[in-house]
């Protein structure tokens, strides 16, 4: 073996204890987990605008865990569960909303995978105190049991041609079960310790479907339907190691 390769073999592993402990200096943990609560917002047919429907506003709770890969990056696993409402009687205008009267509400269980960028790229960094925001997206799956009610439809009031075939359509067309997701957002996590932070998220869905709300061709066909949250929750580092806390030495 020529002295070149005996100067590999022993810096190689020099390198990587170098590569290791530098590494446990920078990161203080590799895992965290959270609990939040909030809102869903249903978007659609039924709801007043682009904004969604806020007279139907439903509640929200989940779980996440998250992998840091860097400083910048992370890997999220986030599981969520609500319902989601739309109901045209819950707006005066325009006139025809009271006389039209669709409804639904659906159960929600979405799970989802996200990969998420910490802006100030403070991942598992020492820091008592401030401000961390980030934005994410993913894709994921949601779980509904969509209950449409056209009950109170006023038939007399609309065209028999129009909005009355698309009804009987509508009435017909299965409502989904399992929906893909893709989730876009952002959140700003905010440190009251190294171990603990506070968070307030928004998460958009988007979705491929105009049957979310059971309604499409009696409605508008052309506008898909989606939903997204709100919400605020606490952050906890899982394993967390004080960088600052040195063994004792002993004589």
């Amino acid at each position: 073996m020529n002295s070149i390769s005996k100067k590999i073999m022993v810096i190689t592993p020099l390198l990587s204890f170098q590569y290791f402990f530098m590494y446990a200096q920078i990161y203080t943990h590799r895992l965290e987990a959270g609990i939040n609560g909030g809102a869903f917002i249903y978007t659609g047919d039924l709801a007043r605008g682009d904004l969604g429907s806020y007279a139907t506003i439903r509640p929200q709770f989940g779980f996440h865990a998250a992998y840091i890969l860097n400083r910048s990056f992370s890997l999220m696993a986030n599981f969520s569960f609500g319902s989601l409402r739309g109901d045209d009687s819950k707006y005066t205008t325009p006139a025809y909303r009271q006389q039209r009267n669709f409804k639904f509400t659906t159960p929600v269980t979405e799970f989802s995978g996200m990969f998420a960028w910490d802006i100030f790229r403070k991942n598992a960094l020492e820091q008592s105190r401030g401000f961390a925001p980030y934005i994410f997206a993913g894709a994921g799956i949601s779980l509904l049991n969509v209950q449409r009610d056209y009950s109170q439809y006023n038939a007399s009031y609309f065209d028999a041609e129009t909005t009355g075939a698309g009804l009987a359509t509508d009435a017909v067309h299965r409502t989904p079960v399992l929906l893909p997701i893709i989730p876009v957002g952002a959140g700003l996590k905010y440190f009251i310790s190294p171990k603990l932070a506070v968070k307030a998220e928004t998460n958009y869905r988007f979705m491929s479907t105009d049957y979310l709300d059971g309604f499409s061709r009696s409605a508008n066909p052309a506008k898909k339907d989606n939903y997204y949250s709100f919400s605020l929750g606490v952050v906890l580092a899982l394993g967390y190691r004080d960088r600052n806390d040195c063994p004792p030495v002993r004589p």
